[in-house]
């Protein structure tokens, strides 16, 4: 399973959301990352077309999760990013070349397919049981549980 590199900033960012207090400025975000601003709206404006976060305008405008953290999954981020399209599509393969299958003997899936969609589902499953606010708790125990308060004091001040 490869996911773009928008996936990873994704996570990271509604992470940091879920600890804003105030709408935050995609600008703000982009640089606490240390990222294009264009490359990270683009990936903002997929989760924002997901509903997972949502957009302010104005002179305090700037983004927030739409629901509480515990309520957003890893995999709702991923899907938002790289789509929900499967990992492994089957095309097939026994049923091409000299020795190919009729469709009429193809009537269940094969091994390979089966044992990817198995793999799909059990990544998918997995990743649908991790909430953002699950990451936050992590974040908080393995880099201290000051960080996403400082963070996002840092989003609101600079400071």
């Amino acid at each position: 399973m490869k996911l773009s590199g928008g996936v990873e900033w994704a996570l990271h960012c509604c992470v940091v959301l879920s600890a804003a207090t105030e709408p935050t400025p995609a600008t703000k975000l982009a640089e606490l990352h240390d990222v294009s601003p264009s490359y990270l709206a683009k990936h903002l404006q997929s989760l924002s077309g997901a509903g997972l976060i949502h957009s302010t305008q104005g002179k305090s405008g700037g983004y927030l999760l739409t629901r509480s953290a515990a309520d957003i999954t890893v995999l709702q981020i991923v899907e938002a990013i790289d789509g929900a399209t499967p990992a492994f599509r089957c095309t097939e393969v026994r049923q091409r070349g000299p020795l190919a299958a009729s469709a009429e003997s193809c009537t269940i899936p094969c091994g390979i397919a089966r044992v990817m969609g198995d793999a799909d589902r059990a990544w998918r499953e997995s990743l649908g049981a991790v909430t953002v606010a699950d990451l936050a708790d992590e974040l908080s125990s393995t880099a201290g549980p000051a960080t996403l308060p400082r963070v996002n004091r840092w989003l609101q001040t600079g400071t």
